[in-house]
């Protein structure tokens, strides 16, 4: 559900109110840590570029540790972008169509966006608990474990379902 100026950030009162509020809390409390991991991720491709053509050494754990770390800085990130709005969206015919039928389309979408990402948040949890209980690692010449590349995955696309049912809470004015 895309955000407009006219649109209110919280709803005022009762317990979908307290939701909306905790959740916006939430989402911007995980924006800060992924963006903790985008500085890591761009560090470690510095430290990369330093090692490799300074020094003239090999490398190699910069370039998985960078994208890990901007991918669960994505993930994580997810859910604070919906909340404002920023995600690419189409809305030229929702746009055109205004009132109730703009607000039934972003209503549909948001329950797509829910259902979708309900759905990839269980098999995120699923295939992060099996890495980690089963010891997998990447398989590389560095060949960390698995299961914290993974973790960004399950928490942030959890987090993005239930910022949709907020976002689906909030509705749009």
């Amino acid at each position: 559900m895309a955000q407009n100026s006219n649109r209110p950030l919280t709803a005022s009162r009762g317990l979908s109110g307290f939701y909306i509020r905790l959740m916006d809390i939430v989402s911007s409390s995980v924006a800060v840590i992924a963006g903790a991991l985008l500085l890591a991720g761009v560090l470690a491709v510095c430290h990369m570029i330093f090692m490799r053509y300074v020094l003239g050494q090999s490398t190699i754990w910069q370039t998985e540790f960078a994208i890990y770390s901007v991918t669960g800085a994505m993930l994580l990130g997810a859910p604070y972008v919906l909340r404002n709005g920023g995600h690419v969206a189409v809305t030229v015919l929702p746009d055109a169509l205004g009132g109730w039928a703009k607000k039934i389309m972003y209503l549909l979408s948001a329950l797509v966006g829910l259902a979708f990402c309900s759905a990839l948040a269980y098999s995120g949890w699923h295939y992060f608990l099996e890495a980690y209980r089963m010891d997998w690692t990447t398989g590389t010449v560095w060949n960390p474990p698995l299961w914290p590349a993974l973790l960004p995955l399950a928490i942030g696309i959890s987090l993005l379902s239930l910022q949709y049912v907020a976002e689906i809470l909030r509705g749009e004015s």
